[in-house]
């Protein structure tokens, strides 16, 4: 009996798994998994997607009012962006539109998982690059560019490495493509990015025939939920995916409370703020811990745990999940030995410090000489944190005298 078969190379696929979501009964949950905004979203976004309620009406298809408000916020071309259900959603279409069997897609060896599954939907092959020292390498993803090469796919800032390229290796990056390649920039964590070198990638695409731009509301804007993600695009790109998107790929509530995150600078700038303090604190307290983190410019931290039995990532995992913080295991992105912290508020990120803490001492890992660096993580004032830290410093005793 014959049976339906799928097209060759969807069977490849390894299904995208997300972050766990759930602590043990009883515990309260800090769910630190999947890079979500401790924030939340603008209040006036929460308010716009309440006010629609002609839930019987199709969307505006074309999500105008979101991409112009997206082009006043950014002195964009309008007629240049395009909307959809997340960047998932975009990095999908840019791969339907130019991929097929025969060519080849290209990203680094530590990239965004999605890339990956959307090249082999396509038909495509995958081409995995090494990367150096956890960054991507301009030269080796130049190096494996082949006459089969139509698409490559670069997150910067990277998911979930928080590394990134300065504009000018972007520059040089796109210098080496042909014409004919279309270079892919996902700055889904642009946002948060306070370094002088940095661009996330608009005027490439605001200048050059081949690059397009992906940005995302899920991130700092903390609608996640809603699924809200655009593009900027050449024109001749930009009618290309426009063929081939869903008529009303976006829902009504979506656009309406995009159009008000985008218009709520205030609450961006709170947003960035809480980082830049988190991700310095964090990295401090964390390494003073005896455990290494990847320097990181993005709302998450890549921390490194020894390969040897009893001590790796696995089984901090399942520490800290006991204990209702959740990580993210980074296996599936060839990190077996790491754990993804996403910068939560300042209980969970408490919680976090204390876990790790504990952790470390049940393995016999911790350092006396870290003491000083621990204590001087905190600020000496009465926040839970700063709390935090004396609790840890009590826990543990001997081991830091």
């Amino acid at each position: 009996m014959s049976v339906p078969v799928p097209r060759p190379g969807l069977m490849e696929i390894e299904a995208y798994v997300p972050g766990k979501s759930k602590a043990p009964q009883g515990v309260k949950l800090h769910k630190l998994s999947s890079n979500e905004t401790p924030l939340g979203p603008s209040l006036k976004a929460i308010e716009a997607y309440r006010a629609v309620t002609d839930l019987e009406r199709y969307p505006d298809g074309s999500a105008t009012a979101l991409r112009e408000a997206i082009a006043t916020r950014y002195g964009l071309d309008v007629n240049r962006i395009i909307c959809g259900a997340g960047s998932d959603e975009l990095l999908s279409l840019l791969a339907y539109g130019y991929l097929g069997p025969g060519d080849e897609g290209i990203f680094t060896e530590h990239g965004f998982l999605v890339y990956r599954i959307a090249i082999l939907a396509a038909g495509a092959k995958p081409v995995v690059v090494p990367e150096k020292a956890l960054h991507a390498d301009v030269d080796a993803i130049l190096a494996a560019v082949t006459p089969a090469t139509k698409m490559v796919f670069l997150a910067n800032p990277n998911n979930p490495t928080g590394t990134y390229l300065p504009f000018e290796e972007i520059k040089r990056l796109h210098v080496g493509l042909p014409g004919h390649v279309v270079l892919v920039l996902d700055a889904a964590y642009c946002e948060y990015v306070r370094r002088n070198d940095y661009s996330a990638g608009v005027e490439l695409a605001s200048t050059a025939d081949n690059v397009v731009m992906t940005r995302t509301f899920s991130k700092i804007h903390g609608l996640a939920s809603l699924r809200i993600g655009w593009l900027y695009a050449p024109a001749a790109i930009v009618d290309v995916l426009n063929r081939i998107r869903g008529p009303f790929n976006m829902n009504s509530a979506a656009i309406a409370a995009g159009v008000a995150a985008m218009e709520d600078r205030g609450h961006e700038d709170k947003a960035v703020a809480h980082n830049l303090v988190w991700l310095e604190r964090m990295t401090k307290a964390i390494e003073a811990l005896g455990l290494k983190v990847t320097p990181s410019v993005a709302n998450f931290l890549l921390i490194h745990f020894p390969a040897e039995a009893g001590k790796g990532a696995a089984e901090a995992d399942a520490f800290l999940t006991s204990r209702g913080v959740i990580l993210r295991r980074v296996t599936s992105y060839g990190l077996p030995d790491c754990l993804r912290l996403t910068i939560g508020s300042e209980e969970a990120n408490a919680a976090v410090i204390e876990g790790l803490a504990a952790f470390q001492r049940s393995v016999g890992a911790v350092r006396a000489e870290n003491a000083a660096h621990l204590r001087a993580s905190a600020s000496g004032s009465e926040t839970l944190f700063d709390a935090a830290i004396g609790r840890v410093l009590d826990l543990l005793g001997k081991a830091l005298p």
